[in-house]
């Protein structure tokens, strides 16, 4: 396996002394967003995602037939669940990205182990690295995946499609009276995210106001007393699994919290919000949506 990165540099130097065509002119490059140059001399045509939403976004982009590994939990499109596995998003099996040979590793910085990913670079492989932060953001990483693949034009048109969702559900709730409200990421450590996460873009959409936005750390961790503090008018959140709404209900307990008192425990699957992908706009419009019941539950 360590002889691979080697070999690949032999090679590349061998095609140079033997007078290749000038494929550099037309090469394809972009930035990725750890502000890498990502170089390819043609389109990726077999890639490997190491997470579920870098899975997502490259079959709404049309580039799902070059998909040749994926970690564990890419659930979406059904097709996804047929691809073969190289490891967890948090541990990388190397020996399986070896063997399924890409010419093209999209990491995700928040996710992947930064020395995986350099690992993977060593090795020989193209990486390419995706950490969108805001819708703009997804419709960047969007089209920058689309033209490592080549395949711009459903690329485009799915950017579109995203953007116009946004767009409109900005139109209808941006401008609304704000809702105090605490989004949960996780359980156990009882976890949240601040301004900064692209959940939060969505809650100011929504014309909400997160009560944790202030935090230093993008998904900081936090005990339940704090919660109880804070007082949110609306808490939601995913749990386990997309229909699983555990987590939210357990609040019930709190019988003094404003969320609870109103009625304002709402539940959204988790790869509507917590995946960074075009569907991100359905879980903006279920939030939306939760926050105008919220409103119209204040009193007179």
């Amino acid at each position: 396996m360590h002889l691979l990165g080697p070999i690949r540099h032999l090679t590349l130097l061998g095609t140079l002394f033997l007078g290749a065509p000038p494929a550099l002119a037309d090469s394809i490059t972009v930035t990725d967003d750890d502000g890498r140059e990502v170089r390819l001399e043609n389109p990726a045509e077999r890639i490997v995602s190491l997470a579920p939403h870098i899975t997502e976004v490259l079959f709404a982009v049309g580039a799902g037939d070059r998909l040749v590994g994926v970690t564990e939990f890419s659930d979406f499109p059904p097709e996804a669940a047929a691809l073969p596995r190289v490891g967890g998003y948090s541990r990388i099996d190397m020996e399986r990205v070896v063997q399924v040979d890409p010419d093209l590793v999209i990491a995700w910085r928040s996710g992947n182990s930064g020395a995986q990913i350099e690992h993977l670079r060593d090795l020989g492989f193209t990486v390419y690295v995706s950490e969108p932060r805001s819708f703009e953001g997804v419709a960047s990483s969007m089209r920058r995946m689309a033209t490592l693949a080549g395949t711009a034009e459903p690329g485009d048109a799915a950017v579109q499609a995203f953007l116009d969702e946004i767009q409109a559900l900005r139109g209808d709730y941006s401008a609304r009276e704000p809702v105090r409200l605490f989004y949960q990421v996780w359980e156990q450590p009882l976890m949240t995210v601040n301004d900064n996460h692209l959940i939060s873009e969505a809650i100011r959409l929504c014309g909400g106001v997160n009560v944790f936005g202030h935090l230093d750390r993008l998904v900081p961790r936090m005990d339940r007393e704090a919660v109880l503090e804070a007082d949110p008018e609306v808490i939601i959140g995913g749990g386990m699994g997309e229909d699983r709404p555990d987590w939210v209900l357990a609040w019930q307990q709190w019988a003094d919290l404003t969320a609870v008192q109103r009625d304002n425990l709402f539940f959204i699957p988790p790869s509507l919000l917590q995946r960074h992908t075009p569907r991100i706009a359905e879980g903006t419009r279920l939030m939306c949506e939760a926050l105008e019941r919220a409103r119209s539950r204040r009193a007179d």
